[in-house]
């Protein structure tokens, strides 16, 4: 069959042919021009060949019909994708008044039934497959012969298989084809109990994993095994029961698909608009023909009717919007008028003026509300909070906490320990977060277990009890002194100590042994709420190259099912909104104004984008409960290759709802083992008051620089938290020589409107001390009460000042009648975020450390920090030393707007120069000695680069490389370049660089090489 285009109702037939088969053999054959009364577009001409001039003397379809129907008269019809050719013939028969109910086969599923695998299922292609012989492709009769062929060899193929399959039986074969590819129709579903929401959320995890194809797609057969508990709609216009009946499916066929759906839905006229411009629909007159015929089966199935529109946005004018989004996101439907806006209930009734009062408002109010009444109180996510369970949690935190600090505090515990661990103990097993606790405990033990350690984020090192079940190093209590033998104890509860850290040394009273020292002074508040009653939030910083691991152990330690990542949302941003919008003017030659696309772009700010994954969130789901409790389940964006689960929900909106575990990749972790690997020393048991460690947070006199150098002030480059040039900058105004000042930087630097015209112009202008001025939310609770505000205020205060919350009247009065000094209350109303001290403790232990190893093995810190790089190394120009990498640093410092790679690179080779200014060279790196990814130490203690550090040499080539040398030696460059996958342009560094110069170019060996 060819046409004038694809819609029946607006197009015509242009050829009819077609072929008789009988027994397996073409028997005869029907070809016919038709005159369609109409012109073809030229699209069209070129597609199917046939041009205007061909068919204006052609007999039209009024004589050509009869003739076709005599010849086929008793047939099955057999055709590739037959629905189109079957619609075109009936409605040439419904406007001729012929009776036409054919039976008919589509070769389509049946090629996708014998050949899944198979992409695409074009006639040409089918035809090559099967080897039937090339074919005149669009024209009807050469169409009709070949489709003949291919059905022959289908046919044959599937009857090999299912011996006694006879034409009237076709349907029961059994396909590989995937569900996802089926056509597809809509329906609206409704939960209506918390069953009925279990059992959706299951149909769309489904529809999203098992049969994704460019859009989910949910099989009738997985609506119909879930059904309980949901309400299902017959769908709109793109409904299967508004299709069937368009499209004269037999009343046994309609009254078959009204079972299933529990409602029918009947379309308002005007979404049909775009459909009657392109034809897909005859005219308005059909619409009401068949939104009658549907009323009918309403009453004649006992199931309510439903009026709706369709609704995709909530004003007329949004349509615009729509499509704008549709073209950035690469749809091809273009709504010509707007269609889909929420309609108000009078314009709904005005789209339904066919129909008498009683059914108007039968199917637009009162059914409305019928449907309503079915559904009960349902929450999409719980209110509830489903912590998991592990027994005895309680008492096993409360042992653990106690024995560890009884070991360290001695027995009994001194009374600032007990009242303080007793708190906190209290608070969190009375509200039920014991187990987190004891979760948080496992992992960082497991990982310490494997060598690496744990860094605590947030606030978790706030409270004792996590320091005391090994969760956090970090201790909150006091500054204070403690004696490792005999345990006598004495804290400082003054606030004069910033840290224990900073504490001189002092041999026990008691015994005379050098005493420990420990302490940050942060209050649990922070972290457990007033009242102890907050949800903890234990956030942990794992080794990057180790997060793999701790996220399989957290999966096996709660079993199959009840761990997955958490889900998240990309929306649009503005960037990307002008994107879309430049794409739409483009396309459709608009020019805007600039207010209108700012308009638009408002418009679709914050739409979604695409879904994702936390870095390295969990979502915990308890033993008696599944994910469809709370979440549906899906791939993120869509892509199921590395079989990752996340939820359909963000996890911001289950908080508080099942346990969110924050285990994330960091590079310190990781650095910390690198280090320790390189050195064969112990972190955990270095001195952490070293006076050559804390000068550098003030100079670069301990690093025995050699030769000037341009960052010659500061020596924390390279040190993580300490090493930006604006932290840098801090450190130039504070000039730290305490750890509990370093404490403070990092407080300063992670919060928004604290340091920069706020603190610094205070320490500036000499209006505060370094360590009286706000660095973090636990000093203004901490100072506050040292002031004597009553606690629950000082707590309210910091609540409000670390969000950025305004201070009423009241709270200012309130301060000031305090004498609460005004410099504190201006800084606390230009705050906007405050930073936890816990965390920024948490985080200058682990700086420290890093930085001993800088002060005290330098070639470690150096081979450490270049690993953690090597994206940004440049082999060439850091080899060559001092005087080389300085002329790169200044030619990327004399760009005008160096790109982000250039900035990179250019902290890089400032921590290089830093590093040849302390007369620290890099070797050459060695073809067999080198590692592929990672700068290592070598006999000598040197620095040897991995191969991937050179340049044009990838981390693939370098693995290559590595894994041969480890088969045989390489003969030759030759050889080299033949058994890795080296480029041209790696093996030109290679040799530029002097490193395989030591290899022959080719195979061919000289006698005197033997």
């Amino acid at each position: 069959m060819e046409t004038t285009g694809l819609y029946k109702y607006s197009d015509k037939i242009t050829e009819i042919g077609a072929v008789k088969v009988e027994n397996g053999e073409i028997t005869e054959v029907f070809n016919e021009l038709v005159n369609p009364e109409k012109m073809i577009p030229e699209k069209v001409v070129e597609l199917t060949g046939i041009t205007n001039e061909m068919v204006m003397d052609k007999p039209k379809i009024d004589e050509i019909l009869p003739k076709f129907l005599e010849f086929s008269k008793d047939a099955y019809f057999v055709g590739q994708n037959t629905d189109f050719d079957i619609g075109f013939i009936k409605e040439a028969c419904d406007n001729l008044s012929y009776q036409f109910e054919p039976v008919y086969l589509d070769t389509l599923p049946m090629a996708r039934a014998v050949f899944p695998s198979m992409g695409r299922f074009s006639l040409d292609k089918l035809a090559k497959k099967l080897a039937v012989g090339p074919f005149n492709h669009h024209r009807a009769s050469d169409d009709a012969m070949t489709t003949a062929k291919v059905f022959i060899k289908l046919f044959e193929k599937i009857k090999d298989k299912n011996k006694d399959l006879s034409l009237a039986k076709i349907n029961s074969i059994k396909t590989k084809w995937p569900i996802s590819r089926h056509e597809n129709f809509s329906s609206i579903i409704f939960a209506k109990n918390y069953q009925g929401l279990k059992n959706l959320y299951k149909i769309i995890s489904d529809s999203r994993m098992k049969y994704f194809n460019l859009e989910a797609k949910t099989p009738f057969d997985l609506v119909r095994k879930n059904k309980e508990g949901l309400i299902i709609g017959s769908g709109g216009k793109d409904g299967l029961l508004f299709k069937a009946i368009r499209d004269d499916y037999s009343e046994e066929k309609i009254d078959k698909i009204c079972e299933f759906f529990d409602f029918f839905q009947i379309e308002a006229l005007g979404v049909f608009a775009d459909d009657l411009e392109n034809g897909s629909i005859r005219n308005k007159e059909q619409i009401i023909e068949i939104n009658k015929k549907i009323i009918e089966l309403g009453k004649k199935h006992d199931k309510l009717v439903v009026a709706t529109g369709s609704v995709r946005y909530m004003e007329k004018k949004d349509y615009v919007l729509r499509n704008i989004l549709h073209k950035g996101q690469f749809f091809h439907y273009r709504e010509n008028n707007p269609l889909y806006y929420l309609k108000t209930t009078n314009e709904m009734l005005d789209e339904f003026y066919y129909l008498d009062d009683k059914t108007k408002m039968e199917v637009v109010i009162d059914n409305t509300i019928k449907i309503s009444d079915q559904i009960e109180s349902v929450m999409p996510i719980p209110h509830e909070t489903f912590p998991p369970k592990i027994e005895g949690s309680d008492k096993r935190l409360k042992d653990t906490t106690y024995e560890k600090a009884i070991s360290i505090y001695g027995d009994p515990l001194p009374e600032l320990v007990k009242t303080r661990l007793d708190k906190e103990l209290d608070s969190i097993i009375s509200n039920g977060y014991a187990v987190l606790y004891i979760i948080a405990k496992e992992l960082v033990e497991k990982s310490n277990r494997d060598g690496y350690l744990v860094g605590s984020r947030g606030s978790v090192g706030s409270s004792f009890a996590a320091t005391m079940a090994n969760i956090t190093e970090v201790n909150p209590l006091a500054p204070h002194y403690i004696c490792p033998n005999c345990k006598h104890s004495e804290f400082i509860t003054d606030g004069s100590i910033g840290a224990g850290i900073d504490l001189p040394d002092k041999t026990c009273p008691k015994c005379g042994t050098e005493m420990n020292k420990d302490g940050h002074d942060i209050p649990f508040e922070v972290f457990l709420g007033f009242e102890g009653d907050k949800e903890p939030d234990i956030d942990l910083n794992f080794a990057g190259e180790y997060q793999p691991t701790i996220h399989k152990y957290t999966e096996e330690l709660f079993g199959e099912g009840k761990v997955f990542r958490a889900g998240t949302i990309g929306t649009i941003k503005d960037n990307t909104a002008f994107g879309y919008i430049k794409k739409y003017m483009e396309d459709n030659e608009l020019t805007l104004s600039n207010a209108q696309i700012r308009k638009y772009q408002r418009g679709l700010f914050d739409v979604k984008r695409t879904t994702g994954q936390h870095p390295g969130g969990l979502m915990i789901v308890p033993n008696d409960k599944e994910i469809y409790d709370f979440s549906p389940v899906q791939y993120p964006a869509d892509d199921g290759k590395d079989d990752i689960k996340t939820t359909h929900f963000t996890y911001n909106m289950m908080h508080g709802v099942i346990l969110k575990l924050d285990l994330l990749g960091h590079d310190v972790p990781t650095i910390i083992r690198s280090l320790q690997d390189l050195t064969n020393t112990d972190p955990l048991k270095l001195q952490m008051d070293d006076e050559n460690v804390m000068n550098i947070f003030s100079s670069t006199k301990p690093l025995n620089i050699k030769y000037d150098f341009s960052n010659n002030e500061i020596g924390t480059l390279g040190i993580p938290e300490f090493g930006t040039s604006f932290v840098r900058g801090m450190l130039k105004d504070t000039f730290p020589t305490k750890f509990s000042e370093m404490t403070r930087i990092s407080g300063l630097s992670h919060g928004t409107d604290v340091w920069l015209n706020n603190a610094q112009d205070l320490v500036k202008s000499k209006t505060a001390g370094f360590d009286q001025i706000i660095s973090t939310r636990d000093d203004i609770m901490n100072s506050l009460i040292n002031l004597g505000l009553d606690k629950k205020k000082s707590f309210q205060i910091m609540e409000k000042v670390r969000k950025g919350k305004e201070l009423s009247e009241e709270t200012l009065s309130y301060m000031r009648e305090n004498k609460v000094p005004d410099w504190y209350i201006d800084s606390c109303l230009k705050i906007k975020y405050l930073f936890p001290k816990a965390h920024a403790v948490a985080y200058c232990l682990m700086s420290y450390r890093i930085a001993y190893y800088k002060v005290y093995y330098p070639k470690a810190f150096y081979a450490t920090y270049f690993s953690t790089k090597l994206n940004d190394f440049q082999y060439s120009v850091i080899v060559k030393g001092l005087k080389s990498i300085q002329y790169a640093l200044n030619e990327i410092n004399q760009l005008e707007k160096p790109t982000q790679r250039e900035k990179n690179l250019r902290s890089l080779l400032e921590v290089a120069e830093e590093m040849a200014a302390r007369d620290i060279k890099i070797k050459k790196a060695d073809l067999y000695k080198s590692e592929a990814v990672k700068f290592i130490l070598d006999e000598d203690g040197e620095i040897l680069p991995p191969l991937s550090a050179v340049d044009d040499v990838s981390e693939a080539m370098a693995k290559d490389i590595v894994e041969e040398r480890e088969k045989t030696k390489f003969i030759s460059i030759e050889d080299l370049k033949k058994r890795t996958s080296l480029n041209k342009n790696a093996l030109n560094s290679l040799k530029n660089l002097d490193i395989i110069n030591n290899l022959q170019e080719e195979n061919q060996m000289s006698l005197f090489d033997l």
